[in-house]
């Protein structure tokens, strides 16, 4: 179960390490270009800093380090795997909109603080039909304009500056100093086998929009204002916001590729957790720790983390989005750890495990984990094509409501319970048991309900399977020894022809297997 916090579309760039931009760079216009004015040809000018930069504007110094530089490696890279994945994608969305314009943008940087960013991430949507993933230009414009056939795709983007701009030495945002190479226009038609354009020109699709064009509408605000201005007034956006969810539904084979890769670096993750854990537990904020460990793993085999990590130990985690992390990791107490790698691709995973911090499951521990055990084995077994996506959480509750009756925590019977006016026993777990999974840790988000909650199951869909019970240490309503205990366990799920695949089935899940886990690695 992922936090819902995730940032979408976030930014990468200057990290407050040194000063920023050289004198004679014009600040006063960084407000215009905050408010979303500046046009998309201009570079973008840094941050008003001006008034602590050291960086020299003379004449004599623009000249000398703007000369003496050996030749770029222009060599063009062969396509990468997803380019004809993405093609084809394409080709889908544009069966759906003839005669349509479609701008689907990357989004923009993101401000943390004063002059330094987010990490960027670029849009779903984007990554997804132009293949591009971490390596995604912040800034960038995919355009599906319509012709005779179909569609012709661009994909636009600020190029890199030449060595004799001060852009090159000058901005922290975009210079090549700052941030490292940058790609030409040549290299990334050949990486991703489509058209590219400066970024100048996708002024001139702003400029043509019409009631005939459609576009991206979170990704980039300011583009979507101007977009709007243009056709004077907002077409059926949420439409093809939509389609693009519902598109990535069924995953194709290198999707699939990428999430097993995600799962496996997240696999490695967790071992590293258990083998730091006698760390774990001398820190006053262990769970801290926890969440390092992971994302050094994250970092170092992936792009990043999918969300923030839930490091919930002990009654933390009866605390469904327990992102803070800041409590210690107690012997003899359950620690909860939700979280997941993120290829490079974007692709994630989503899995949560639970570990007895002192190696051992109590009794009282090991009864509530093997009733979320025994639903989540009971949902994953009636996945296959064919049945309704809401049957894999139907199914859970089954057993979550026969459990908590049988413990004495329900006022009314188990069948009872599950009748839709009652279910008493969700008190005990008040989220889903699954949601798709892909490039959002959420995905296909957007999708209608009929085609997700009450959707038909497909072979190629990855979900989650992640049944809990939390039990919070002032409910009056459960014995005092569950009290402050929490549990849940999720793992990926791919649909087969026949039947499914837990992705994360090599991850220790019964309480036996986690025990031996932990005593191998410990």
């Amino acid at each position: 179960m992922a936090t819902n916090t995730e940032t979408r579309v976030s930014s990468s760039a200057a990290t407050g390490g040194a000063d920023a931009p050289a004198e004679g760079s014009h600040p006063e216009t960084s407000a215009a270009q905050a408010n979303g004015s500046q046009a998309h040809g201009d570079a973008p000018e840094p941050r008003a800093t001006s008034n602590r930069s050291t960086t020299p504007g003379s004449e004599g110094f623009k000249e000398y380090i703007g000369s003496g530089w050996a030749p770029r490696d222009d060599a063009l890279p062969a396509a990468r795997e997803q380019a004809p994945y993405a093609a084809t994608r394409r080709q889908k969305l544009s069966s759906m909109y003839p005669g349509k314009r479609l701008i689907v943008p990357a989004g923009s940087l993101k401000q943390r603080s004063n002059d330094t960013d987010y990490p960027f991430r670029a849009h779903a949507a984007f990554a997804w039909l132009t293949g591009w993933g971490s390596d995604s230009e912040p800034g960038s414009v995919l355009v599906l304009e319509p012709t005779g056939d179909g569609h012709e795709a661009t994909l636009y983007f600020r190029e890199r500056a030449g060595r004799d701009s001060d852009e090159f030495y000058a901005n922290p945002e975009i210079g090549e100093f700052w941030i490292g190479p940058r790609p030409s226009l040549a290299q990334v038609a050949a990486d991703l086998a489509l058209a590219t354009r400066g970024i100048a020109e996708v002024d001139d699709v702003v400029a043509a929009a019409d009631a005939d064009t459609l576009i991206v509408r979170e990704a980039d605000a300011a583009l979507t204002r101007e977009v709007d201005e243009r056709r004077q007034g907002a077409a059926p956006d949420d439409q093809l916001a939509r389609d693009l969810s519902e598109l990535r539904l069924v995953k194709d084979d290198y999707e699939i590729g990428q999430l097993r890769l995600a799962v496996e670096a997240t696999a490695r993750g967790f071992d590293d957790i258990i083998a730091s854990m006698a760390n774990i537990t001398q820190h006053e904020r262990g769970e801290r720790v926890v969440e390092g460990v992971f994302n050094a793993r994250a970092r170092a085999d992936g792009n990043a983390v999918g969300y923030d990590t839930i490091a919930a130990s002990g009654p933390h985690a009866c605390i469904l989005h327990w992102t803070r992390n800041d409590g210690p990791v107690v012997p003899g107490d359950l620690i909860l750890i939700d979280a997941g790698v993120e290829a490079e691709s974007y692709y994630t995973a989503d899995i949560t495990r639970m570990l007895p911090v002192g190696g051992r499951f109590t009794e009282t521990q090991f009864l509530v984990y093997e009733a979320v055990r025994e639903a989540a084995d009971a949902a994953f077994a009636i996945v296959k094509p064919g049945i309704r996506f809401r049957d894999v959480h139907a199914t859970a509750m089954e057993v979550i409501a026969k459990r908590t009756a049988e413990w004495g925590l329900l006022p009314v019977t188990a069948e009872q319970a599950l009748e839709a006016d009652n279910q008493h026993h969700r008190r005990y777990m008040v989220h889903g048991t699954s949601h798709h999974l892909g490039l959002d840790v959420h995905d296909c988000a957007q999708a209608r309900r009929e085609m997700y909650l009450d959707g038909v199951v497909e072979a190629g869909m990855v979900f989650t399977i992640e049944p809990g019970l939390y039990f919070q240490p002032d409910d009056l309503t459960v014995p005092e020894k569950f009290r402050g205990i929490g549990v849940r366990i999720e793992d990926d799920v791919l649909v087969t022809a026949d039947g499914a695949e837990r992705l994360s089935g090599d991850i220790p899940r019964t309480a036996e297997d986690v025990e031996a886990w932990m005593a191998r690695l410990a």
